[in-house]
């Protein structure tokens, strides 16, 4: 047996997942005790998590991925992702869904399984950022 190129298997969860609106696509990648930490937040278990994705989808309009850059240690256990989101504001952070474009970018690491399977993603994203640009600064 080949090993699993945990690079292709990331690149393909963002593309079925995340790109194709489908966050019932998970089912193929992710264990079903997947964990995403996302900004010190833990949210646990497959059905979880894939809620917390259509929670977060439903604040972006036109949403696209971007992969930036993705790369694995030696043995393929882990992989880190530098991304991009692009689309237009549907309500992030509570703000007014004004249909502004809208960029971020963050980073992820995962946890791979021998198997393939996604085990935990480690996700920081540059949400202050966003909300800067999204909400009137004050002087």
């Amino acid at each position: 047996m080949s090993p699993v190129n945990s690079v292709e298997v990331v690149e393909s969860f963002w593309r079925d997942v995340w790109n194709a609106g489908n966050p019932d696509a998970a089912d193929r990648y992710v264990v079903e005790d997947f964990v995403i930490t996302n900004a010190g937040e833990r949210i646990e278990g497959r059905e979880n998590f894939k809620a917390w994705i259509r929670a977060f989808r439903e604040k972006i309009d036109d949403f696209r991925l971007e992969v930036v850059e993705t790369f694995q240690n030696h043995d393929g256990s882990r992989v880190a992702s530098r991304w991009r989101v692009h689309g237009r504001n549907k309500g992030m952070f509570g703000t007014e869904p004004d249909g502004r474009p809208i960029s971020f970018s963050g980073t992820a690491v995962w946890e791979v399984c021998e198997d393939g399977k996604l085990l935990h993603n480690h996700v920081e994203r540059a949400a202050w950022e966003l909300f800067q640009r999204l909400t009137p600064q004050s002087a």
